[in-house]
């Protein structure tokens, strides 16, 4: 009965809501501030579960995230509860744009066909796909090489060096078959860069019994998933950060590459992390 009342109250008069329903503005008003003595003491609570799930992410988790989080915790809350807490709370995910600056270096491009379009992966280690970014330390450019199984988006391999180089790409591509001993066939979807198109490196993949594949031209989003890691790796721990040497940056990289494939929860995967959902559908 109070809850409805308090729920039109602000369409008609309290104390016209009060007479048609027999009760009394006294009793409305000691009902109210019992409730939201009991709301407030339960926002206190999950307020803080809220800022250590927060604060373990980095500040980068919004809403959604905290939400499927603190369900799998086993609280029983709604999803615009959290958001109203946290909007209260002004915690809000750091998400910055992502600038794209990188230093001039000659592109020598080699055939390699797109192999990827309509393909469907079904389990671990069918698809992995690679690329690099830049990374500024001291007013230098960093290289990090990076290998992920688009299956489950955990990253597989990585290697961080001061050129940009297939020799970084391949010891990258060395890493991650070491770690995950794929099957014979395996295909590997990269950019076009000389990185991964030049003899060297397509004569290593083929004695490893990996598919080359690469992007069509001006078809960046074909290898989407990376150019999305890369901006979650920025956002989460780059940006508003300054690193004095690569060693700086390196366990900027050991630090969030663990935590991005253990508990950085992904809405493509059903709210689970890459290791959770490799687990949950028995990969090998």
């Amino acid at each position: 009965m109070y809850e409805f009342i308090d729920q039109q109250k602000g369409h008609h008069k309290l104390q016209r809501l009060c007479e048609l329903y027999g009760v009394t503005r006294s009793g409305y008003y000691a009902w109210r501030n019992r409730g939201i003595s009991k709301r407030d003491s339960e926002d206190g609570q999950i307020l803080a579960a809220i800022r250590e799930i927060f604060e373990e992410s980095g500040g980068t988790y919004g809403s959604p995230r905290i939400f499927q989080a603190l369900k799998r915790a086993g609280w029983k809350i709604g999803r615009k509860r959290v958001e109203r807490i946290m909007r209260e709370n002004r915690l809000k995910a750091r998400a910055q744009k992502i600038y794209k600056r990188c230093p001039e270096v000659q592109q020598h491009f080699v055939r390699v066909p797109n192999r990827l379009v309509g393909k469907q992966e079904e389990g671990p280690n069918e698809v992995w796909v690679g690329d690099i970014t830049y990374l500024k330390a001291n007013q230098k450019w960093h290289y990090l090489s990076v290998v992920m199984d688009r299956w489950s988006r955990k990253i597989v391999g990585w290697s961080l060096g001061k050129e940009k180089s297939s020799n970084l790409t391949l010891k990258t591509l060395q890493k991650a078959v070491n770690n995950r001993q794929p099957k014979q066939g395996l295909l590997f979807h990269t950019d076009r860069g000389s990185e991964y198109l030049s003899h060297t490196f397509q004569s290593k993949a083929e004695e490893l019994g990996i598919t080359a594949s690469s992007n069509r031209p001006r078809h960046m989003n074909d290898n989407a998933y990376m150019e999305s890691f890369f901006h979650s790796l920025k956002s989460d721990r780059y940006h508003g950060n300054t690193f004095e040497n690569i060693e700086e940056l390196r366990k900027m990289v050991e630090s969030y590459i663990p935590f991005y494939n253990q508990k950085r929860l992904h809405s493509g995967l059903g709210y689970h992390s890459p290791v959770e959902y490799e687990s949950l559908n028995n990969a090998n």
